[in-house]
C-alpha cells in the first residue's frame, strides 16, 4: 500500500490560482502569495493555505473562518465576506464555493486532468466493474493507468483503500497529481451522484463519460428521483464537445443523459441495435460467451448485467482508439472486480457468491442472473440486510425482491449505523406477503446470519451474501468493526479463502 492521501507539497500562485473562478469580489491583501496548501477543513490549515468556505448539509464552513486565520490562512474563499477582515488576508467572494473549491484544487495541483485521458462512469449499478475493467483494459494496451473507485484508489500498480465513491476534490486532485507524476496517461473514475450534485468533479477535464443505468438509490440524500436523475445528468451536460457520450440504451434514462450533452453521442445495448451491440450468446456460472458486434468471444463473467458492463468497457475502449482486436482479446483477459458476483465453492457441493448489491434492482439482476445459470436447480439461499441511516423506502422493496427470487431469505443487518438493527429488519419486512415471511429468518447479527446460511445448505444450493461485497468492515454506531462477508462464508463453509477452493 502506498499513502495517497491529501499531503503532497507543492504551492502555487494565488493569482493562477484564481484565474481558474470567477470571482465576484476580492478584498484584503493583493493576491501575490504563494498558497502553500488548499482545503475545505479548517483543521488542515497549514501557514500559507487557502480555506473555502463550504457550506454543507450539516455544517456552514463560513463558521470555521476565524479557526483558519488562527492556523495560517493566507486566501479565504467565501459566499459571504464576514465583518472586519484582517488587511493582512486575501478573502475572494464567489457565488458557490463548493464549485470554486473543485476548480481551485485542479488548478493548485497544476491541472492533472488536462494531463490524462480521464474516463468517469456514472449510474445505480455497474460503475466499479466498468471503471475498474477500464483500467485493466489500458494496462493490458501497454498504458500506465490510475483508477478512483468505491473498492480502491491505485496509482499505476500501488493502491490504498477508498473511504468514498468519489473523493473530495482536494484529494481528487492530489491523487490525479500522483497519477501525471508517476507517468500515468490514461485513469478511470467513478463518478457519484453525491460527487455531481456537490461538484467535487469541477474543474476536471473528462475525455468520456459513461451511463450505466438508473434506479432508486440515495434519496435519503436526494430527496426526489428527479433531483438524484439531475445529478447524473448533469455530468454528460458538462461534457466537452471533444469527449464521448456513452450510455446504455436499455435504460430508459439513457437518452436523457444525451438531451444536452456536448460530446460525441453513442449507445450500447445488450438487447437492441446501438452504436456498440453486445449480444449473451451462453451463460454458465464459470463464465460466458458474448457476441461483440459479431465477434464471439468467452470471458470469465456472469450474468446478464455484466454483459451489459463489457459491452460499456467494449464501447468506451473503441471510443478512446483502442485497436479493435487487441480490445476483443483483452475482453477474454479481464477478470471480476472483487466483490461483484465472487463465487467461492465448498467441497460439499455448496456454492457461495458475495456480491456488492445493495438496491432492489441490483438484487433483481444478481438473483436473475443466479437463476439463469442454476441448471442444477438447487435451493436459493439469500443473505442480506439494508445499511442504516439511509434511504427508508427502498428497504421493504429488497426485502420483496429477495424473498420472490429466493428460496430462502435471512433478513440481517448490513451496516446498521446509528439505527436500531432489528428496527431496519422490520421496515423491510413490511415489504413481505404471508407467503414469503413463511420462507423468511430474521437474524440480527450478520455472522451468525452467514453462519445460518451455511448450516442449512445442502449439496447443489447457492447461497448469495448481498449488500457489502467487498467491503471489509461494519459500521455498528460509530465504529467501524473488521468485517469481510468472503471471509465469513469461507469459514461457515470450510473453504480456505487464501486459496479461494
Amino acid at each position: 500500500m502506498t499513502d495517497t492521501g491529501q499531503k503532497y507539497d507543492r504551492s502555487c500562485d494565488l493569482a493562477a490560482m484564481l484565474d481558474a473562478i470567477d470571482a465576484v469580489e476580492t478584498v484584503g491583501a493583493p493576491a501575490e502569495a504563494d498558497i502553500t496548501a488548499i482545503t475545505a477543513d479548517s483543521r488542515d490549515v497549514i501557514p500559507g493555505a487557502m480555506f473555502v468556505a463550504v457550506r454543507g448539509v450539516a455544517v456552514d464552513g463560513h463558521k470555521f473562518i476565524p479557526l483558519a486565520i488562527e492556523n495560517g490562512a493566507r486566501a479565504i474563499v467565501v459566499e459571504e465576506i464576514p465583518a472586519g477582515t484582517p488587511q493582512n488576508i486575501t478573502f475572494i467572494r464567489v457565488d458557490d464555493s463548493r464549485d470554486a473549491l473543485g476548480r481551485l484544487a485542479s488548478r493548485f495541483y497544476g491541472d492533472p486532468s488536462e494531463a490524462l485521458t480521464l474516463v468517469g462512469v456514472t449510474g445505480t449499478n455497474g460503475k466499479t466493474t466498468i471503471a475498474t475493467l477500464l483500467y485493466e483494459m489500458a494496462r493490458l494496451q501497454g498504458l500506465k493507468a490510475g483508477l478512483l473507485s468505491t473498492v480502491a484508489n491505485i496509482i499505476d500498480t500501488e493502491a490504498t483503500p477508498a473511504e468514498h465513491t468519489t473523493p473530495d476534490p482536494v484529494l481528487l486532485n492530489s491523487l490525479l497529481r500522483r497519477m501525471v507524476d508517476t507517468g500515468c496517461t490514461f485513469a478511470a473514475m467513478e463518478v457519484s451522484s453525491h460527487a455531481c450534485a456537490q461538484h467535487r468533479i469541477a474543474g476536471l477535464n473528462f475525455a468520456g463519460g459513461i451511463f450505466t443505468n438508473l434506479t432508486r438509490d440515495h434519496l435519503d440524500y436526494h430527496k426526489t428521483f428527479k433531483a438524484y436523475l439531475d445529478a447524473k445528468k448533469s455530468f454528460f451536460d458538462g461534457l466537452p464537445a471533444e469527449a464521448f457520450a456513452l450510455v446504455n440504451d436499455d435504460d430508459r434514462n439513457g437518452c436523457v443523459m444525451l438531451q444536452n450533452t456536448e460530446g460525441r453521442r453513442r449507445t450500447y445495448s445488450i438487447q437492441s441495435p446501438a452504436d456498440y451491440r453486445v449480444r449473451l450468446v451462453e451463460d454458465r456460472i464459470d463464465g460466458m460467451l458474448l457476441d461483440f458486434d459479431g465477434d464471439q468471444v468467452e470471458t470469465m463473467f456472469v450474468g446478464r448485467f455484466n454483459a451489459s458492463n463489457l459491452a460499456a468497457v467494449y464501447g468506451a475502449a473503441l471510443e478512446l482508439g483502442f485497436e479493435r482486436d487487441n480490445v476483443l482479446l483483452s475482453m477474454s483477459r479481464l477478470r471480476p472486480v472483487a466483490g461483484r458476483f465472487q463465487p467461492f465453492r465448498s467441497t460439499d457441493g455448496v456454492t457461495a457468491i458475495v456480491d456488492y448489491a445493495h438496491t432492489p434492482d441490483a438484487l433483481v439482476n444478481v438473483l436473475d442472473t443466479i437463476a439463469e445459470v442454476n441448471t442444477g436447480c438447487g435451493r436459493v439461499i439469500t443473505v442480506c440486510g439494508a445499511g442504516g441511516n439511509r434511504d427508508h423506502g427502498k428497504r421493504p422493496e429488497m426485502a420483496r425482491a429477495a424473498a420472490e427470487r429466493s428460496d430462502i431469505l435471512i433478513l440481517t443487518s448490513d451496516n446498521p449505523r446509528n439505527e436500531d438493527p432489528q428496527s431496519i429488519i422490520d421496515d423491510m419486512a413490511t415489504g413481505l406477503d404471508s407467503y414469503s415471511r413463511e420462507k423468511t429468518i430474521q437474524i440480527v447479527d450478520r455472522r451468525e446470519a452467514i453462519e445460518k446460511a451455511a448450516e442449512i445448505a445442502r449439496h447443489g444450493d447457492i447461497i448469495l451474501i448481498a449488500g457489502k461485497g467487498h467491503e471489509t468492515t461494519q459500521i455498528v454506531g460509530t465504529e467501524e468493526y473488521h468485517f469481510d462477508d468472503r471471509q465469513e462464508i469461507c469459514r461457515a463453509l470450510g473453504i480456505d479463502y487464501n486459496n479461494k477452493a
